[in-house]
């Protein structure tokens, strides 16, 4: 039987009922909505979306959303500090289209980073994490700065573990832990010119999703069209999807592959040698 919004619907209500959380269906935008009574405050989420997650991994699909929402709900009631929990700050990467600002009219604290993505910083609750507003720097007399500073100096510390794939001449590593902070570590510069100087080829990395990276060694003409596939596939599979695009690193900067493949000439990539 054909899976509808409607019978989405009903199955999300079934799975979150709360006597202090009510619920909402927009039949227009096909969006499902629920949130605090008292506040306001709640989380919508696309029903085609979710439609084909559960029709691609069942209840599975559903349990894991079910969770996000629970976490993001009990996070949007509660007061944070920043103070004292200094450690507990990282850095988020999102897509460049992602709002700046939250709907109830919060600005987000966040700075360029290229083209196509842009960081964001959180607060880190253990299951989950609450991105850093303006207002919270405000009440706590902390700069941007000094967020930067120590998200930064985080990012760095967060444990790097690869799983390495060869493809036609190409190796590829992935990172992915589900931390929540796995595509942060496309921060971490001294990783980046770690993997560059020991790479044989050019190093491509790709941040499709949050809890995922990907670096490439990329040795021939045939990596990039590898990294691409993947790159689209985690994209498309991803619960926080960022870009399907991916970047070379080269003099400390990421440019898109398609990019910089322009401007590059063909007789200066190692493979052609």
């Amino acid at each position: 039987m054909k899976m509808t919004s409607i019978k989405m619907k009903r199955m999300l209500e079934d799975r979150l009922k709360h006597d202090e959380w009510k619920t909402t269906f927009n039949r227009d935008q096909d969006t499902f909505r629920i949130e605090w009574r008292d506040t306001g405050k709640g989380i919508t989420v696309t029903l085609p979306n979710v439609i084909s997650k559960y029709q691609a991994r069942g209840e599975e699909a559903l349990d894991e959303l079910e969770d996000h929402i629970q976490e993001a709900l009990r996070v949007m009631n509660e007061t944070h500090q920043l103070s004292g929990k200094e450690r507990h700050i990282f850095p988020v990467i999102r897509a460049g289209s992602f709002p700046t600002e939250t709907k109830g009219g919060k600005k987000l604290v966040h700075s360029e980073h290229t083209a196509e993505t842009r960081v964001y910083y959180a607060l880190d609750l253990g299951k989950s994490y609450q991105l850093i507003d303006q207002a919270m720097l405000e009440e706590e007399g902390w700069t941007e700065e000094r967020i930067q500073e120590v998200a930064s100096f985080n990012a760095r510390s967060l444990p790097v573990e690869m799983k390495k794939d060869t493809v036609y001449g190409n190796d590829f590593y992935f990172h992915s832990t589900r931390d929540g902070y796995d595509a942060s570590r496309i921060l971490n510069e001294a990783l980046l010119e770690e993997l560059k100087a020991d790479f044989k080829g050019e190093l491509a990395i790709s941040v499709p999703h949050q809890d995922v990276i990907i670096f490439a060694d990329v040795q021939n003409q045939e990596g990039y069209d590898i990294l691409a596939q993947m790159a689209m596939k985690f994209f498309a599979e991803g619960t926080v999807p960022i870009t399907s695009l991916s970047f070379l690193y080269e003099d400390k900067k990421l440019e898109p592959i398609f990019i910089l493949a322009q401007k590059k000439p063909k007789s200066k990539r190692k493979d052609d040698n």
